[in-house]
C-alpha cells in the first residue's frame, strides 16, 4: 500500500497510536504533518522520521481549540499546498464511575474525542471537495460500539465519532472522498500504562486473543483506509480489538 506523493495530517501524533500512524503513513511514502499538544514529543517524533529520510513536519495542534485548528490548517497548507489524507487519532479517556464524573470531565471528553475530529474534518474538507478526492480516517473505540464500564461519556463521544463518520461519508461520497473509522480495543499505549495492572489483566482475559492490541496493528488498519486499496470503501467501522466485541 503506497502513498507516494500524498500529504497526510495525523492528530495526536506525538505518542501511542498517533505516532505509530505517522510512522506507518510516512513509511508508505506520504509526507506526514504531525499535530499534537505535546511539542517536545511531537518534534521528537518528526525528527525520528526525518532521520530515516522520511517526509515529516511537526505543528502544534490543540484539537479542542478551533483557533488552534485553523492555525494548523493554514500552516499545513502553506507548507504542502494540498492535504490528501486526514487521520483523526487524538483522543483521551479516564475510567471512573459516571456518578463521580464532573461536568468539567464531561466537557473535556466530548471536546477532545468528538468535537476534535469534527473541527479537523471541517478544516480540511473544502479543498478535498474542490479536488474531488480525499481520505478521512477517524479513530473511535469499541467503547463507542458497545459501551464500556466506567467510560460512559467517553463511550458516548466515541459513538458520536462513529455516527459522524457514517453521516459525513454519505455527504462526501459524491466527491470521491472516503470517510471511515477504526475502533481499537484496549491497546498498549502510554495511556494504558497508567491503568492499574489488574484492569489491564482483565482486558486481556476478556479479549479472545488474550492480549492488548499493539499501536502498529491499529496503524495498519488506518493505512488501509488511507490507501487506494480502500477506494470503494466508505462509511465503514473496523474493529481492531482481538475479537473483543465482534459487533455487527
Amino acid at each position: 500500500m503506497k502513498l507516494d506523493g500524498k500529504t497526510a495530517v495525523v492528530t495526536g501524533a506525538a505518542s501511542g497510536i498517533g505516532r505509530a500512524t505517522a510512522e506507518t503513513l510516512a513509511a508508505a511514502g506520504a509526507h506526514v504533518i504531525l499535530g499534537d499538544v505535546n511539542r517536545e514529543l511531537g518534534e521528537a517524533a518528526a525528527d525520528a522520521l526525518r532521520v530515516r529520510t522520511l517526509g515529516a513536519d511537526f505543528l502544534y495542534l490543540d484539537v479542542t481549540d478551533p483557533a488552534s485548528v485553523e492555525d494548523f490548517r493554514r500552516e499545513a497548507l502553506a507548507r504542502r499546498k494540498e492535504v490528501h489524507i486526514v487521520a483523526n487519532v487524538a483522543g483521551w479517556g479516564r475510567t471512573e464511575p459516571f456518578v463521580k464524573n464532573t461536568p468539567e470531565l464531561w466537557k473535556k471528553l466530548v471536546d477532545l474525542n468528538l468535537m476534535g475530529p469534527i473541527h479537523v474534518c471541517r478544516a480540511f474538507i473544502e479543498p478535498m471537495i474542490e479536488r474531488q478526492q480525499g481520505k478521512i480516517v477517524s479513530v473511535a473505540s469499541d467503547a463507542g460500539r458497545v459501551g464500556s464500564l466506567g467510560e460512559t461519556v467517553y463511550s458516548g463521544a466515541k459513538g458520536g465519532v462513529i455516527s459522524f463518520t457514517k453521516a459525513l461519508a454519505r455527504e462526501l461520497a459524491r466527491y470521491n472522498i472516503t470517510v471511515n473509522c477504526v475502533c481499537p480495543g484496549p491497546t498498549d499505549t502510554p495511556l494504558m500504562a497508567a491503568v492499574p495492572d489488574k484492569i489491564k489483566e482483565a482486558f486481556e482475559r476478556v479479549t479472545p486473543m488474550r492480549r492488548l492490541a499493539k499501536p502498529q496493528e491499529v496503524a495498519d488498519a488506518i493505512l488501509f483506509f488511507a490507501s487506494a486499496r480502500s477506494d470503494f470503501v466508505t462509511g465503514q467501522v473496523l474493529s481492531v480489538s482481538g475479537g473483543l466485541t465482534m459487533a455487527g
